[in-house]
């Protein structure tokens, strides 16, 4: 019951306010319509505005992903390439240090023998 009389309230007060700024507004009528009128164009242009610019933001924010997908692919594969090659490159080498372990593994166990022998 509190709720509908604080809303009735508002309502009806909010009627007298807007009536006695009308009746005590330093324009006629007529030219509080015109302003009224004027500043509603200028509230619907501003949000056409706003429309084409989130639209012309919302096209550069895909257009962006796009790209940036692209580019992620791209260094990807690049990346790819480019550890492969090393791969590649090094292969010879590990290859080489495996052999050169296992010579002085055998040769440390031969130590090992000979001074197990002495």
């Amino acid at each position: 019951m509190k709720a509908k009389s604080l809303a009735l309230g508002l309502v009806v007060g909010s009627a007298v306010g807007a009536g006695v700024t009308l009746l005590n507004a330093p324009r006629s009528g007529k030219d509080t319509r015109e302003h009224f009128k004027s500043q509603a164009n200028e509230v619907k242009e501003a949000i056409e505005k706003a429309k084409v610019n989130g639209k012309l933001l919302s096209d550069q924010i895909i257009a962006t992903s796009k790209e940036g997908a692209e580019l992620i692919k791209d260094l990807s594969k690049d990346m790819k390439g480019s550890i492969e090659q090393w791969q590649q490159t090094i292969k010879p080498h590990q290859d080489n240090i495996e052999h050169y372990l296992k010579e002085i593994e055998a040769r440390l166990q031969e130590l090992e023998q000979e001074t197990q022998l002495s």
